[in-house]
């Protein structure tokens, strides 16, 4: 639909006007499903159980009482200073709608996780977005620089999804000290556990610091939990009870709270799969390293490979060799770390892509 006029109801032109959020396309029966960032180990043994011993016809606790308390003690916080969603996503939605409206402004990244953009449009406010550098990490001071009196929120991904760089402790300590006192900074580290680089943030390191700080994490990765659709968010209380005052209630079911209980008393042998995904992905970065397919150093659990204007093409390429990847735009194509299995098509699809790329930039159509 193009106009209001259009249809049966009245229905704001911005929401007409956005492109609503696209999962990942599932899978062939003989091909790997690597465009969700899913974690592909088998749901551990305990987790189901938990879920089994749940009872559907009842509501759920609104409050998540128990895994709040479990998470608040595991972060030296206090009860009031954790709020749990159905995902990280939904966590961002709320944040945004708890702090801006028609006529103010969202800062942040792009190219940068895809659900942004509607999430801001949904609570009528304006997106401003900065370019990542030539090395597809955060420009900090151009982001600084974006500030305005009508920015109410920002918005910092690290990893970034879908480029994989991270933002430093230097780097995001220079973005908080620029930000205003009363600005939102949210920091989305949905893939947090996957990174090793020790000059990454850590918003829990600087948490206290922060009033204005919410650190935004899921089960959705690294815990393999992404079906049950639960995250969790840190920060000041205010904050955080203004951010449940716009949820939907009772969207966190009883199963998924259960679920999250589990994972974290098996959290020891989650994140040795964890282990195993960061191995496999440095792993596949090297290979494309020899291969100069000019892939930036991946910190999440997916590399990025930068296509402009031939992620389709490049998205064939990878089906093609048995690999579903997720083409984003026209900026490039994101594939996510699967099974053992999956590397050597991987990197099979991936030199393809390279040497098709190389071609194209001699002067030969990308068809």
């Amino acid at each position: 639909m193009s106009s209001i006029e259009s249809t049966p109801v009245r229905i704001r032109p911005e929401i007409l006007r956005a492109v609503a959020y696209q999962q990942g396309k599932p899978a062939p029966a003989d091909a790997f499903k690597l465009s969700s960032n899913e974690n592909p180990y088998p749901t551990h043994p305990a987790v189901m159980a938990a879920i089994a011993d749940t009872s559907p016809n009842r509501y759920p606790d609104a409050l998540a009482t128990q895994l709040r308390g479990r998470l608040a003690e595991r972060h030296g916080l206090e009860l009031e200073q954790v709020h749990v969603g159905a995902g990280s996503v939904s966590l961002l939605a709320q944040l945004i709608s708890a702090v801006a409206a028609p006529g103010d402004e969202v800062l942040y990244a792009w190219r940068s996780f895809e659900a942004y953009p509607g999430l801001v449009t949904v609570a009528g406010a304006t997106s401003v977005t900065v370019p990542l550098r030539e090395d597809h990490g955060h420009d900090i001071d151009a982001m600084i620089a974006a500030i305005s009196p009508r920015t109410r929120a920002v918005i910092v991904c690290s990893p970034n999804n879908p480029t994989g760089a991270i933002v430093t402790r230097e780097e995001f300590a220079r973005l908080m000290a620029a930000v205003p006192s009363d600005v939102l900074v949210m920091l989305d580290e949905a893939y947090i556990e996957f990174v090793g680089e020790p000059q990454a943030v850590r918003g829990t390191e600087v948490l206290a610091e922060h009033p204005n700080l919410v650190v935004l994490r899921t089960f959705s990765k690294a815990y393999g939990l992404a079906g049950l659709r639960i995250g969790y968010a840190l920060g000041h209380p205010l904050v955080l009870g203004a951010a449940r005052t716009t949820a939907i209630p009772l969207s966190v079911i009883e199963a998924a709270q259960r679920g999250a209980l589990a994972a974290l008393d098996h959290e020891p042998e989650l994140l040795e799969r964890v282990a195993m995904l960061a191995g496999r992905r440095d792993e596949v970065w090297r290979a494309l390293e020899a291969m100069n397919a000019g892939v930036p150093r991946p910190h999440g659990n997916f590399v990025w490979f930068p296509a402009p204007g031939a992620t389709a093409p490049v998205a064939e390429i990878f089906l093609k060799h048995g690999i579903v990847a997720r083409a984003l735009g026209d900026d490039g194509v994101r594939v996510s770390i699967g099974e053992a299995e999956s590397v050597e098509k991987l990197l099979s699809a991936a030199e393809e892509v390279v040497n098709t790329l190389r071609t194209s930039t001699r002067g030969t159509a990308l068809d």
